[in-house]
């Protein structure tokens, strides 16, 4: 379906004439919900509302984040379909001359309320305060239910050297809580709540299928202040964050401008579905206030860890045993690459680990390109049992997402001069 000149004409005059519009970024998620008014099901609905191209995985380097702990469905089409439509014929196609004279100013921005306003409805009983004492003194972060069980999710930082946990709910309930397991890496940690009650678990998303510019939603207790609604969009996907080990970094990470402060650590980012998408972590700030650079932990990595830290307090991730970063054009220029070529460099492999013992060879000298210095030597990963690596970032997400301990995987590499081999790693477990 698509929306006359004439109506983006109108929606441009009314929304850049007044100052409490939501901006720019947001019309566009506007227009998307309009599209989708005549949707049938929540299908149809979500491909209309992912159908812009995705973006690949960041290129740039691993970037050092701020933990951000205290000092511590259906749009509906009862939602969307407010705004009045017609269809007609079997194609369904909405009447774009009825549409554009129906429309108001005020119905756009009641809509886009509605959905907020129901997301932050449905969710609030799920979202949980979290209180914890430590040697030093204490903490307060956020978190969600995960499940039936009682199980409570945050982030690992948020109950590290934890000796006492409490969650707190909106209504004023209050329960003691266990760590049962927690995983610096993914900087994901779960609670076990000492109740009875039936706690409603939060519904959960595919982080893959969040792209820019996609309504995001987060919920928390920054600086204390309990259960804060804060909204904004998907910025930017596949980034990668420093995680606790600092010797690592957490692939496909969501990059969000919706305000994250002290105390939204653990809290849920969500989609305009009321799915969680990400659990909030970081932040990239100066002052570790709100910059409009915020960092979520993408759920399906949540959902890889967090089954396994209920059941055995731990989560185990396959190790290549290198380090490297992306490849550049100058540096492939120093390698004797073809035009174009994209990939994963190996600077250093790590001695007596699994990369070392499948012959994967790392850089060796250092020459000058351009009147740069670089290092060469090293191979080019460009695929992993057929699927293509294009990035350091890409490696890392195919390594975490689907591989463990143990396992064997095919390297496609470019070796420095462009011939091509094929090297079978057995991964062992990150240290």
């Amino acid at each position: 379906m698509s929306l006359n000149a004439n109506l983006a004409s109108r929606l441009h005059a009314v929304l850049m004439g007044r100052k409490t519009m939501v901006g720019w970024a947001r019309v566009l998620v506007l227009m998307a919900a309009i599209a989708c008014s005549n949707a049938v099901d929540d299908n149809v609905a979500t491909d209309v509302a992912i159908s812009a191209p995705a973006t690949a995985g960041s290129s740039a380097s691993p970037e050092t984040g701020q933990p951000v702990v205290a000092s511590e469905d259906d749009v509906g089409d009862d939602v969307i379909g407010d705004i009045p439509s017609e269809t007609s014929g079997s194609s369904g196609d909405i009447q774009e001359s009825d549409l554009a004279q129906t429309l108001s100013a005020n119905e756009i921005v009641t809509a886009f309320e509605s959905v907020i306003n129901r997301v932050f409805a449905e969710s609030l009983e799920s979202v949980v305060e979290i209180t914890v004492t430590t040697v030093t003194g204490g903490a307060s972060g956020s978190g969600f239910v995960w499940d039936d069980q009682n199980h409570i999710v945050t982030n690992q930082h948020v109950i590290a050297n934890a000796q006492g946990v409490e969650v707190s709910f909106s209504d004023g309930r209050a329960y003691s809580a266990t760590v049962i397991g927690e995983d610096a890496d993914a900087d994901v940690a779960v609670l076990l709540v000492d109740t009875d009650d039936a706690l409603k678990p939060l519904s959960l998303g595919d982080s893959n299928m969040a792209v820019p510019g996609q309504i995001a939603i987060a919920i928390g207790n920054p600086f204390g202040e309990e259960f804060t609604l804060t909204q904004g969009i998907v910025s930017a996907v596949g980034r990668s964050i420093r995680s606790g080990n600092q010797g690592f970094t957490t692939p496909d990470v969501i990059q969000t401008d919706a305000a994250i402060n002290p105390g939204n650590s653990g809290g849920p980012l969500l989609n305009r579905l009321g799915e969680v998408i990400g659990m909030n972590a970081q932040i990239r700030s100066d002052s570790r206030q709100n910059s409009g650079v915020g960092f979520a932990v993408p759920i399906n990595i949540a959902k890889l860890v967090v089954p396994e830290l209920i059941e055995n307090g731990e989560f185990l991730y396959s190790w290549l045993g290198v380090s490297g970063h992306d490849l550049s054009r100058i540096l492939a220029l120093g390698l004797d690459l073809p035009d174009g070529t994209q990939g994963a460099y190996i600077s250093a492999v790590i001695a007596d680990g699994p990369a070392e013992a499948a012959g994967l060879n790392e850089g060796t000298r250092t020459i000058r390109v351009e009147g740069q210095p670089i290092e060469v030597g090293g191979d080019t990963v460009v695929g992993i049992d057929g699927t293509p690596i294009r990035s350091m970032a890409d490696l890392i997400s195919y390594l975490t997402s689907n591989t463990r301990p143990g396992d064997t995987v095919t390297f496609e590499i470019l070796e420095e001069g462009g011939s091509t081999a094929e090297k079978d790693v057995t991964l062992g477990v990150r240290p």
